[in-house]
């Protein structure tokens, strides 16, 4: 992804992403390491998640290519900042104790290039992912609005087994995979968080905090925005999905993932 839309997702991006704690209960879980540990956070974006480890007493070295996006973290003491790209992390062989990669692994470019830079960096794990796969989820009433938005996904989100494929060295590493069904109060307001608030998706600004609407050409959303919208004014979305407003969760494919040295 371009620096230019990373820069367009970012204008007041943290108004609707922040660091959720279920997701980071999980992720420190995974990465099993003492307090004081250094970790990589690769697509930092603007640090909700690095702050809240460091709040936890880790040492963060947040790797962020988007000036507009390191441009609105808030500092803290235990938070490095550092521009640079996951195939080219500007971090020392050996220098880090654990990676994070969370929703971020889609905007990289080659995943065999991260996975040399991630064992390079981290030669031994582990390494923590929080990512989609739509194809191991329920298939969403999102699909009916934004039908080319929700196929894209299909090719920008790599599959579970591809991810294992490249960053577990040909199963030479140890796997672990867990699904995260989103609760229907997520704080990190990721495109699929909305899925028993419909009228979300009516706010331009929800939907420019999400890379998959702001890749998305004006006719496509627009169609859908409009017509979401109308089903709203009328019922009909309720007729149909109403009964989602009553649950917890919803299993759209988020994972989280984590490979280590065995």
């Amino acid at each position: 992804m371009t620096d230019v839309v990373y820069n367009s997702i970012g204008i007041n991006y943290n108004k609707n992403r922040a660091a959720d704690p279920r997701i980071l209960k999980v992720m420190t879980r995974l990465l099993d390491l003492p307090m004081g540990s250094v970790i990589a956070d690769i697509g930092a974006g603007t640090g909700n998640y690095s702050n809240a480890l460091a709040d936890l007493g880790f040492i963060i070295k947040a790797i962020e290519p988007s000036e507009e996006m390191r441009r609105q973290a808030k500092s803290h003491i235990h938070v490095t900042w550092i521009p640079g790209t996951a195939e080219s992390i500007p971090l020392k062989d050996n220098s880090v104790d654990g990676v994070v990669i969370i929703l971020a692994l889609h905007h990289f470019h080659s995943l065999k290039q991260v996975s040399t830079e991630l064992h390079r960096i981290c030669p031994k794990g582990p390494i923590v992912l929080f990512t989609l796969d739509p194809r191991e989820g329920k298939v969403p009433w999102f699909k009916d609005y934004f039908p080319d938005i929700y196929r894209k996904d299909f090719k920008t989100f790599p599959p579970i087994a591809r991810i294992f494929e490249i960053l577990a060295f040909d199963n030479r590493w140890s796997k672990i995979i867990e699904p995260f069904p989103l609760p229907h109060d997520l704080a990190d307001k990721n495109m699929y968080s909305a899925w028993r608030n419909p009228e979300r998706y009516l706010d331009e600004q929800f939907r420019k905090n999400t890379s998959g609407f702001a890749l998305a050409s004006e006719p496509i959303v627009r169609s859908g925005v409009d017509r979401l919208r109308s089903d709203l004014r009328t019922g009909k979305w309720d007729k149909k999905y109403g009964d989602l407003r009553n649950k917890t969760f919803f299993d759209a494919g988020f994972k989280f993932i984590k490979c280590a040295f065995s």
